[in-house]
């Protein structure tokens, strides 16, 4: 009976420690800060994935929006290089230093670098103690000194210029000077490696580089797909063969269709009419229809690949323990994109191409063929809003975004309320535990312009901006101010303010009907919030049509 006694009175006090430990072991967890991966896609249209009521394949993708918030009325910059910087600046552009993509100047908002007045993401993060990895495009300066191994990332592998062939060490033109630097040096592509897979490849190396320390990491995903040239394995593609063989116009009633019922537009929602550079598919022969039906299955192969890679990298999260304690941001860069088309108005890259590149319909998303899906299907990719990237029109600056991850108190959720990638930096503060100083490296420092989105993901807020939050964005000439419902644009270049159009976005998301003349006093109210945010990011006059 003693015995009987003792052993029970032991295994009590077993079980108690077991529960110490377990309480201790979750306390923890609780405890540290989570990780953060912020995934970007280069290109990627509004309606494509599943979860926004697209027709490609995009499982993994479609679980982090069942386990988190899906946002409908997410806004970005209207091109790459503008859209990162406010990405990892929290602030407008031009204060980032990319006020025109491409332009390097030593004028204030054009320097073509992040600059000084800000503070990166990774740079403020790593003082806190997170570890920062960044795979992918960079498209944010390419002398030494703008090199993300200088704005914070503690490992980096990216293709410093703007795009470059998927499988080669070749530039978008064929020519076999692509920039690639891996912790701030130089390095090459290994011919045969594919983007989206290698990037992935290289994020879980960095990942599992420091484990043993156990502090977070912040891991920036920059993928180059579905960015053309339009370019992936078979296996990937051709499971769309002839899904898109009724052409553009159709896919995007379709989208326009499936957005309704996934609830991420108003059922009264109107389709907005097409681009005037867009033919009609009955014009098109049939060589003609084989062929853009071909690009619409290869970019969508390179979507159902990128989602692959994104499961990958869950999958690993999981096997590492890591998955439960990450955030996980996933987004375009911008609306859908309309083409190269500074490539085709240029008689001596017309050339380059036709040396480097066979665009026969047969080989068609290899290595080495070139092709971009152009306006049509950008039209279709942006369904409901008007026109593609690079305009300020909703279709150029409308983007999906979704948010998973600990601290999220909503699962499977919408939210329609007006946000924009300006409010991702406070976010991933906030999260981190770090406070945004007013000077950095002893210079003072622009305030943040964003909020962060934790209020509302936490279930602590209803909405994260007020109905008086001013957005102002301008890029190449292209320009606009959100307010409340109201929003102003112009997409007539070169720049002249009063070409400015008013729309109530509450009714009207295809910016279709321009109540300029109907309501004043609203289109006065919104000039006057124009006239203060440019002279705020002391924006240039725009003296000739902007480029591709």
């Amino acid at each position: 009976m003693k015995l009987r006694i003792l052993k029970r009175k032991n295994a009590n006090f077993i079980f108690t420690i077991l529960i110490a430990a377990s309480l201790f072991s979750c306390s923890e967890t609780v405890q540290k800060r989570p990780n953060i991966v912020l995934i970007v896609a280069d290109d990627l249209g509004y309606a494509d994935i599943g979860a926004y009521g697209g027709d490609i394949h995009t499982p993994n993708i479609d679980m982090l929006a069942s386990k988190g918030v899906k946002f409908s009325s997410f806004h970005t910059a209207p091109m790459c290089s503008p859209t990162r910087s406010m990405l990892l600046s929290g602030n407008d552009n031009h204060i980032a230093g990319i006020g025109w993509q491409a332009r390097v100047s030593k004028v204030f908002g054009y320097e073509g670098m992040l600059t000084d007045r800000i503070i990166p993401v990774p740079a403020l993060l790593k003082t806190a103690g997170y570890h920062t990895y960044m795979t992918g495009k960079w498209h944010l300066g390419t002398t030494k000194e703008a090199n993300p191994h200088q704005k914070g990332f503690e490992h980096s592998f990216v293709l410093i210029s703007g795009a470059g062939n998927h499988y080669r060490n070749q530039g978008v033109l064929g020519q076999k000077n692509s920039m690639y630097t891996e912790d701030g040096e130089k390095t090459t592509w290994t011919d045969g490696n594919y983007s989206t897979d290698f990037y992935t490849d290289k994020m879980i190396e960095y990942i599992d580089g420091n484990l043993k320390d156990e502090n977070p990491f912040f891991s920036f995903l920059a993928y180059t797909s579905p960015h053309w040239p339009l370019q992936v394995d078979k296996k990937h593609w051709e499971k769309y063969k002839g899904r898109y063989n009724d052409g553009y116009e159709k896919l995007k009633e379709r989208r326009f269709e499936s957005l309704k019922k996934a609830g991420l537009i108003a059922q009264n929602a109107k389709l907005p009419i097409s681009h005037k550079v867009i033919k009609p598919w009955d014009s098109l022969s049939k060589e003609q229809q084989l062929k853009e039906a071909r690009k619409m299955e290869l970019y969508a192969g390179m979507v159902d690949n990128l989602d692959y890679n994104i499961g990958r990298l869950i999958k690993h999260l999981k096997s590492i323990g890591e998955y439960k304690n990450t955030l996980i941001v996933f987004m375009s860069d911008n609306g859908a994109a309309a083409g190269a088309g500074f490539i085709a108005q240029s008689n001596k890259a017309g050339d380059a191409l036709r040396d480097y590149y066979d665009n026969d319909y047969e080989n068609m998303g290899n290595y080495n063929s070139y092709n971009s899906y152009g306006p049509q299907w950008a039209e279709a990719g942006s369904s409901p809003f008007r026109y593609f990237k690079k305009f300020a029109t909703q279709g150029g600056i409308s983007a999906p975004m979704i948010i998973s991850g600990p601290g999220i108190q909503k699962q499977n959720e919408i939210h329609h309320g007006f946000t924009t990638l300006m409010d991702l930096a406070p976010t991933f503060y906030e999260l981190a535990e770090v406070t945004y100083p007013e000077k950095y490296n002893e210079k003072p420092v622009y305030p943040l312009k964003g909020t962060s989105l934790m209020p509302f993901l936490s279930n602590t807020s209803k909405e994260i901006h007020t109905s008086d939050y001013v957005f102002g964005l301008e890029h190449r000439g292209y320009a606009m101010i959100r307010k409340g419902k109201w929003k102003i644009t112009s997409s007539i270049i070169p720049f002249n303010p009063d070409n400015f159009e008013l729309f109530d976005l509450s009714t009207d998301i295809g910016e279709q009907n321009n109540l300029r003349e109907t309501a004043p006093k609203k289109y006065a109210e919104l000039l006057n919030e124009w006239s203060t945010f440019s002279k705020e990011i002391q924006l240039k006059p725009t003296t000739k049509a902007s480029e591709e």
